[in-house]
């Protein structure tokens, strides 16, 4: 089943449930001013609000457009009582669409489902690099050097998401939050497997000094 991540600006909407039609599963998350706070998969859906505690939303849509982990989204500007300046800015700032008003579940879905089949955009190959460590994002694969990290996919995406989020550190809810894993309360434990194999390919690979555990708090990749 492919997954496609629908990001919001919206604290409420981030936990809205996930979707499946057709195939594919559309899981919401949320959307700050630091980019997105889990891993990025599918075709991906932005939307982004006006007015943000932290940032504007029309720099949060000109950061987006320059996020690696983005550059095939969707973006639409939510702008209450919109006016024609406010719009124009909107898709000047790299929006491609906007709504007028607050947006619940059902009307997200709406407008995702309703592009999703002429809209969704391929992902672009990505190779994500961090000193000696490369991940090929599109092929699930990651070396240290020239040495290949073996692998399960659960521990491969855990890889990406710390790498794609360096010198950050991550509680086990944090993790299977990315993962979109949350609410099944056996995770918080399966985490620990997660973390296991990891070190024990990143170990394998001569690479294990690249993840640290912080007591108390969690997990952190260390940049090369």
């Amino acid at each position: 089943m492919q997954r496609n991540t629908i990001l919001t600006t919206d604290e409420e909407a981030a936990r809205f449930a996930s979707f499946i039609h057709d195939g594919n599963e559309f899981a919401f998350g949320l959307l700050t001013c630091d980019g997105p706070r889990q891993l990025v998969e599918g075709t991906p859906w932005a939307f982004v609000d006006w007015t943000m505690a932290e940032c504007s939303g029309l720099e949060l849509v000109r950061r987006l457009r320059g996020d690696p982990r983005l550059l095939s989204a969707h973006i639409t500007m939510v702008i209450p009582a919109a006016t024609d300046e406010e719009k124009r800015r909107a898709l000047a700032a790299g929006a491609d669409d906007y709504a007028t008003a607050a947006l619940g579940r059902q009307a997200m879905l709406d407008r995702v489902l309703a592009r999703h089949g002429d809209y969704a955009r391929p992902a672009p190959d990505r190779v994500l690099e961090l000193g000696a460590l490369t991940i090929n994002v599109a092929g699930e694969s990651a070396r240290w050097q020239d040495r290949v990290i073996a692998l399960r996919p659960n521990e491969f995406r855990v890889l990406r998401f710390l790498a794609e989020n360096p010198d950050r550190i991550f509680s086990r809810a944090d993790l299977i939050a990315a993962l979109g894993k949350a609410g099944d309360p056996d995770y918080l434990r399966t985490v620990d497997v997660w973390i296991k194999r990891l070190r024990a390919g990143l170990r394998a690979a001569g690479a294990d000094h690249l993840l640290r555990t912080v007591h108390g708090k969690g997990y952190v990749l260390d940049r090369p």
